[in-house]
Order: structure tokens, then C-alpha cells, then sequence
């Protein structure tokens, strides 16, 4: 039996099955009294199983399904086979920057785009007279800042002292910044004023103050991702969307906060607040850009969405906010938490603000394959009227628990109708979209794997049923064939909004309405999310409106008309320092 153990521990060194143990006795030519079969069985007496039938038994109820006694006898070496190459994985360091080879595509067969690029324009605007008190131009819009630069009569390193002073001042009470970048904004202001002095101009962003979420990564600062294992991080280089901002002359002022790992509004140094009502969270996970924005603490800022986390902060903030088309704006060098449904955007103080921001910033980059060349041809003044605007009839109709805020949904049709357009009742897909939502779930699972396996997601603040810590763990427990099926469903509900954004160009709906947001989330729709209203409580409410893929430049028109017909952009929240 020691010739047989041997051959046992040479074959169990190589991971061999049954069958193919099998295979490997008979080349070794060894005497006819040891017979393979009685070996192997001799042998898995001697060595307890890692995983056996009854460990199967139990795994078939997580998956819904239920096997014969034999056909879990046959499972049991392959089964165990897994586990053995799922340890030889692990053994491979991923970086969360690493990307899976399958990549997610939103266009359907049929689809075309055009490829002709046309020139950006911007609104002709009346500038207010500069004030005498600097601080009066926290809340101003990117539009009119960048005419105040331009023409001199503001300097970059004006505007950066006093957001940076602002961001001294109030951060204490709303909790919205990481790490303020002081040094690197005056060195950016002062060259943004230099190069202005030489006549060189780099566009409507020069040396505007802007805000990031600290899910993006830049040179020579902490990258934390709000979460207590990564507070310390610091990534030598700089994502994309920073990269392209500088080249803009935008001043980089702060980074500002998120939810921990792109999570809600508590992150690892506390619970970013609302300005409007410093009782509330901002809501997340673009938490502090969302904070920032509203208070006048940036001239802009850049958050991300997976789920809400755009469309939500904004409305809780009362600013405007643009989720892109997915592969618009290029990842790279942010944290990666569903490969298949991130997308970072501008949240700004007006519709055109997120134009501007968004024209410096889309496009590929050679590091984010996801990313389209296509072009956006922003032009203010397309007549709105010439397009086909949908909405929602039955979300619209449908009674909700805020009644104030279904009021000013109401009251933003018949602005819209007022407005000369013509609406037209649209319904969404009829899917199981809310069965959809495990994609992210273990997506997310994965990019944070090593996190779960050391048990470091002990260190996150929230440790509650719904927070990441947990539905990390209950991810490990969605089979394989279950996500590649969730995601072909997800291909049919692709090829039903594309059927039905032939008949709209532009479609508005209530903000939290029904599966829209999750389910243009999945299928990569962009979308425009602005305030339409203030509760008796003085907190806003907002309204969403939503495109066809990649086209921002309509989405972003029937957005600014609308905005233009009201006035709710221009209030800001009663802050005291």
C-alpha cells in the first residue's frame, strides 16, 4: 500500500480526478496486484473530501435546483477539481484596475450613429456685473464663471481662494471632503492665470475650481474610496477624467467624499449631510460631490454611477446631474465596482454647466476599451419642439407616498406642455428588472473578492444587512450559469428599449418611478436629473429625463428648456458656518 500512497501523493500534487488518476496508473506499468479501482477507493478513505455529496445536496437548494443521489456521486471529484483551481486562481494578485475579457456592449443589431462632428457652441448669456464680495460667486454657474476669467475681471487663483476657503468653512458641518488638494489648486489657478496673461486660453473650464470623487485616482494624493481598508491608498497617476480636466485648466480644489466602496453617504470619517437639511445624509455615493455642488464649495464636481448613485445625490442635493452613456467617459483610473454598469459624470449647478464638463472629459483614451468614438455636437439653441419627447403615462399616474413630489411631476408635464411640446404616453419593458440587479451584485463581489477572503471588510464602517460587507458574502453563493443568464435577459430588455426609443427621442420620468432607474442603469442609457420643485420642508425634489444611447447632445437640449422655463436651479440651501 506505500508504492500506491506514493502514487497517491504524486497524483494528488497535480490535482488529478479519478478518470484521469486512471490514466496516469496505467503508464506507470506497476504490478497487476494493485488494481487502480481498489486503489482509488483505498485511497479516499484515507482522504477526507473537501466537498461531498451531502455538501452538494445543500448547494443545490441555494441554487434552486435538485440532483439524484447518483448524479451528486458524480459531481463530487469535479466539484472538489473547482475548489482546487479556484485556490490556484486566487493565488494570482488582481488588481481592482484589472477588467474581465468580456466586455458590455449597450448597442443592439440595427443601430446606427452618426460619426458627423460639428463644432461646440455655447449659450449667449448676459453676465451679471462682478460683485464686490467675491463669496457671491460661489454659486454662479460654470457658463458665467468662465466668462468672468476670460475676460480678466476674475482671476483663477480669486475663485480657488475663496472655494477653498468655503470648503474650509463648511466641510465640518456636512462632512463632504477627503482630502482638500490646496497646493495642487494653486499651482494649477496660478498657471491657469499665467497662461492667460500670455493669451493662452484653453476653454470655458480654464481655471474653474472643480471637485472629484475620491473614486478617482490622482497623483501624489489619497485615493480612499471612502472605505477604511483603503484610507490610506495613494495611486501614482491619474484617471483619465483628471487628466483631461487639467488639460482643460480646471483647478482640482478637493476630494471629496463617497459612500464607502460607492455605497450610500457614510463613508470612514462619518455621514456626509445634505445641505439643505444638514439633519439628512446627501444621499449616495456621489455623496460629496452632491454636498459640494449645492453648497458652493466647487464650481463642479465628477461622481459616478452604478445604480443611482448620480441620479440620487442630485436629487437629494437639488443640483443637476448627467449619468453618460455607458462607454462615453473613460474609467480608467477609477475604482472599478461592476465593469458592466459603471460611468462617471459631471454634477454642476446648471443643465449647461454639465454640457461643458462633459464635452472635456467623453471620448476614448486607449485604456478603457469600453469607450466609443462617437461624436457630441451640443448646440443650445436645437429647437426642441422638432423632437419626440415621451413620458411615462403610468409612473406619472401612479400613487406615491410623497405627494408633494408626484405634484411637481404633474407640474412638470404641464410645463413641458406649456413649453410647446408634444408628449407621447410611452411604457417601459415588461421585465423582471429588479431580478436583474444581482449583475452588480456580483460584479461588485468580484472586483472586491480579496477584500471579503482576508475578512478586512471587518474594517467598513457599515456592517449592517444592507451594506457591502454582507452582499459581498451572499454574492459568493450566485452560481456562474445564473449570472450569464441574468445577463441574456438583460440582452432581450436591450432590444426592448431599443424598440422602444424608436419612438422618442427623449423620454422624461419620475426620478425613482417604477424599475427606470435600474433598468437604463443595466441597459446604458444616459441620463439628465434635475430639481423641479421644494417641499414644504425646503428640501428639493427632481425630475429625470432620459436619451437614446449616446445622445447626450438631445438629452441635454430637452433638459436645458426645461430648466430655462423654471427658476428651481437658482435657489440654494441656507447655510451657517
Amino acid at each position: 500500500m506505500s508504492e500506491g500512497k506514493n502514487l497517491w501523493e504524486t497524483a494528488e500534487a497535480q490535482h488529478l480526478t479519478r478518470r484521469r488518476f486512471m490514466a496516469y496508473f496505467s503508464t506507470l506499468g506497476l504490478s497487476s496486484t494493485l488494481l487502480p479501482g481498489a486503489l482509488w477507493a483505498k485511497i479516499q478513505e484515507e482522504k477526507k473530501l473537501r466537498i461531498t455529496k451531502e455538501t452538494i445536496q445543500c448547494a443545490e437548494q441555494i441554487a434552486g435546483l435538485q440532483f439524484t443521489e447518483a448524479e451528486r456521486e458524480l459531481m463530487v471529484d469535479g466539484v472538489n477539481e473547482l475548489l482546487s483551481n479556484y485556490e490556484k486562481l486566487r493565488a494570482v494578485h488582481l488588481e481592482n484596475s484589472v477588467p474581465p475579457a468580456l466586455q458590455f456592449n449597450p448597442i443592439v443589431p440595427g443601430m446606427t450613429f452618426s460619426r458627423r462632428r460639428r463644432p461646440f457652441r455655447m449659450s449667449k448669456v448676459n453676465v451679471p456685473d462682478v460683485p464686490s464680495r467675491r463669496e457671491e460667486l460661489a454659486f454662479w454657474p460654470v457658463v458665467h464663471l468662465s466668462r468672468l476669467i476670460r475676460s480678466r475681471k476674475v482671476s483663477s487663483v480669486e475663485l480657488t481662494e475663496m472655494y477653498l476657503d468655503r470648503l474650509k468653512r463648511y466641510d465640518p458641518q456636512l462632512q463632504c471632503v477627503v482630502t482638500l488638494t490646496e497646493e495642487l489648486a494653486m499651482q494649477q489657478a496660478r498657471r491657469a492665470d499665467e497662461e492667460l496673461a500670455r493669451g493662452r486660453y484653453r476653454g470655458p473650464l480654464h481655471g474653474i475650481p472643480w471637485g472629484a470623487k475620491d473614486l478617482l485616482a490622482t497623483k501624489g494624493y489619497r485615493t480612499t474610496w471612502g472605505a477604511m481598508p483603503y484610507k490610506d491608498q495613494v495611486i501614482d497617476e491619474d484617471a483619465t477624467v483628471v487628466r483631461r480636466l487639467e488639460q482643460a485648466g480646471a483647478v482640482l480644489v478637493a476630494k471629496l467624499t463617497l459612500g464607502a466602496l460607492a455605497w450610500g453617504d457614510v463613508w470612514f470619517g462619518g455621514k456626509t449631510k445634505n445641505p439643505w437639511n444638514p439633519k439628512q445624509g446627501s444621499s449616495g455615493s456621489s455623496a460629496g460631490p452632491g454636498a459640494a455642488t449645492a453648497a458652493g464649495l466647487v464650481g463642479f464636481s465628477i461622481g459616478s454611477e452604478t445604480w443611482g448613485s448620480i441620479i440620487s445625490p442630485s436629487t437629494r442635493c437639488g443640483v443637476t446631474g448627467l449619468r453618460p452613456t455607458f462607454g462615453r467617459v473613460s474609467r480608467y483610473g477609477a475604482m472599478a465596482l461592476s465593469w458592466s454598469m459603471d460611468k462617471l459624470g459631471p454634477m454642476c449647478r446648471s443643465v449647461e454647466d454639465c454640457a461643458v464638463v462633459f464635452n472635456a472629459i467623453y471620448g476614448p483614451d486607449g485604456k478603457d476599451l469600453t469607450v466609443v468614438d462617437l461624436p457630441f455636437n451640443w448646440d443650445p439653441r436645437l429647437d426642441v419642439r422638432q423632437l419626440r419627447i415621451g413620458y411615462l403615462k403610468s409612473e406619472f399616474e401612479r400613487d406615491r407616498k410623497d405627494e408633494e413630489w408626484k405634484a411637481h411631476d404633474q407640474a412638470t408635464l404641464e410645463t413641458l406642455r406649456r413649453m410647446g411640446l408634444k408628449l407621447i404616453p410611452i411604457e417601459l419593458p415588461d421585465y423582471p428588472i429588479e431580478a436583474l440587479s444581482f449583475i452588480l451584485n456580483a460584479e461588485a463581489a468580484a472586483a472586491f473578492d480579496e477584500l471579503t477572503r482576508s475578512n478586512r471588510d471587518d474594517l467598513l464602517v457599515r456592517q449592517v444587512k444592507n451594506a457591502w460587507p454582507n452582499v459581498f458574502r451572499q454574492s459568493r453563493t450566485i452560481p456562474a450559469v445564473e449570472y450569464i443568464q441574468a445577463n441574456r435577459v438583460r440582452t432581450l430588455v436591450m432590444r426592448a428599449m431599443a424598440e422602444m426609443m424608436s419612438q422618442v427621442d427623449v423620454y422624461v420620468a419620475p426620478s425613482f418611478g417604477g424599475h427606470n432607474l435600474l433598468l437604463t442603469n443595466l441597459t446604458g442609457h444616459p441620463a439628465v436629473v434635475l430639481p423641479n420643485g421644494f417641499r414644504k420642508d425646503g428640501t428639493p425634489t427632481s425630475i429625470t429625463f432620459i436619451g437614446r444611447l449616446y445622445g447626450e447632445a438631445e438629452l441635454l437640449a430637452v433638459a436645458k428648456a426645461y430648466q430655462d422655463a423654471t427658476d428651481f436651479h437658482l435657489k440654494h440651501p441656507p447655510l451657517t458656518s
